[in-house]
């Protein structure tokens, strides 16, 4: 039976499809995201419903659980790139789809290629491009200093044709280049359609899962910031990943959204050089270069990301407004938390900050979540204010409620070891972590402990 054409409207955020045009998704509630899209009706299959004589026999096969094999040097290939490791939770599992996206010009491309150098060593790889030619792959390669012979290259775009090619080859690893630049004929949209992008990502699947051989995909994204095509998308892949940064900076943060074989709370950090991306091993010790020193409005807090404790420079500015209503402005840290702790400071502790411009900015780039960076932010408000320069050895650690009390922080002995491995000789943290602490674990850092900011704010106001 021929096929028939039908027009449907699918909402680019969560994946809902409608028979027609709907201002507002009636599944997620979000406006404007359904998109029209033409998709193939398919004559129904003998399946339920149809005579055993009509229904073809499965093809499908279970293995026995207790057969299949769990080593991990089986089931995991280690790129050699511990950043990238880190993040994946220690390398890249046989079978897996991984899906990168990032801004233009965050190093999605060159990140894959210098992984493919990296694992081409006694394996082959499949680079498929659908945006560069294989020569222009050449001169990327050639810039990034990789020369490996395991690597194969090709510009095509037909999902089919590149299926059958992984099914002929059998190479160690793939890589697709982009998602948004595949199609298939069985369908008559365009190539970055949401039922191309559907379709294609399935077929990448369902090759990746029959014959274990990892795929990652790279996805653009919108100008929201998400990965560009259907919400389903990022749910039949294993893992999401994302290369944040500021494109006037050089740091790269790789962070995983999903990851289905390891922790979503660990990230790698890189350096964008001209010969591709570097692992920073030491990221306090980056994010601190420059620091100015005596200078007020700046204050040192601590964070974790996974396991990783990572210093961040905070800096706060507050100046006399020149408007009716005075700005507040950040980068880094959300408006609402900072308006939260400037109403704080105002009752518990006295500073007022109704004619003020008040500016906040965390340095490198990073995006400040923890709430135990208040008491630093606090600290670096009010040294702006006073003209009063924070001591540049020490560092803050503390979450501030709305009595203008400090609460305990989490994995405090993690973060004081950090800042004692960094050079910081004096901590202001919460008076109950000090309970659980064993001084002697900490000689070359003096713990100050404080139940009130506005205990706090006296240490560096005199």
């Amino acid at each position: 039976m021929k096929e028939k054409l039908k027009t449907i409207y699918v909402c680019t955020n969560c994946g809902e499809e409608t028979p027609r045009w709907l201002g507002r998704c009636p599944s997620c509630g979000e406006w404007n995201t359904l998109v029209e899209d033409v998709v193939a009706v398919k004559p129904p299959a003998a399946g339920l419903g149809h005579s055993t004589a009509q229904r073809a026999p499965s093809r499908a096969v279970a293995s026995p659980l207790e057969e299949i094999s769990t080593s991990e040097q089986q089931s995991r290939i280690v790129t050699g790139m511990h950043e990238l490791d880190r993040v994946l939770g220690g390398g890249i599992v046989l079978g897996s789809v991984v899906l990168l996206g990032g801004e233009p010009g965050a190093g999605k491309s060159t990140m894959l290629l210098q992984l493919c150098g990296a694992i081409a060593q006694g394996r082959q790889i499949l680079y498929i491009s659908g945006e560069e030619s294989c020569r222009q792959i050449k001169l990327r390669s050639a810039r990034l200093g990789i020369h490996e012979a395991g690597i194969n290259v090709g510009a095509e775009s037909n999902i089919d044709e590149i299926c059958a090619l992984i099914e002929q080859d059998r190479p160690g690893f793939v890589v697709i280049d982009s998602i948004q630049t595949m199609y298939t004929p069985a369908l008559s949209s365009a190539p970055g359609s949401v039922s191309q992008v559907k379709e294609c990502a399935t077929r990448l699947l369902g090759v990746a899962k029959t014959l274990e051989i990892p795929i990652c995909i790279v996805g653009h994204v919108n100008k929201d910031g998400a990965i560009a095509g259907p919400k389903v998308m990022e749910h039949i892949v294993d893992t999401v990943l994302y290369i944040e940064g500021d494109r006037t900076l050089p740091y790269r943060i790789l962070r995983a959204a999903k990851n289905r074989y390891g922790s979503t709370n660990e990230i790698g950090m890189f350096d964008m050089t001209s010969e591709g991306l570097v692992a920073i091993e030491n990221p306090s010790e980056m994010l601190l270069e420059g620091r100015p020193i005596g200078v007020s409005g700046n204050c040192v807090g601590c964070i974790i990301e996974g396991s990783r404790p990572i210093m961040a420079d905070i800096q706060a500015l507050a100046t006399k407004t020149g408007f009716g209503n005075p700005r507040r402005a950040a980068q880094g840290i959300d408006i609402a938390r900072i308006n939260l702790l400037l109403a704080v400071l105002e009752k518990r502790v006295g500073f007022a900050w109704g004619a003020l411009d008040v500016y906040v900015n965390v340095v490198g780039g990073l995006e400040l979540d923890e709430t135990t960076c208040d008491l630093p932010l606090c600290l670096a408000l009010v040294s702006s204010l006073l003209d009063i320069p924070v001591a540049d050895s020490l560092i803050a650690i503390g979450e501030v409620g709305l009595g203008g009390e400090v609460r305990s922080a989490t994995s405090l002995d993690v973060r004081l070891k950090e800042a004692q491995r960094v050079g910081f000789t004096q901590a202001i943290v919460p008076q109950h972590n000090l309970r659980s602490l064993n001084m002697a674990d900490y000689p070359d850092i003096e713990l100050i402990g404080v139940r009130y900011l506005k205990e706090a704010v006296a240490l560096i106001s005199g």
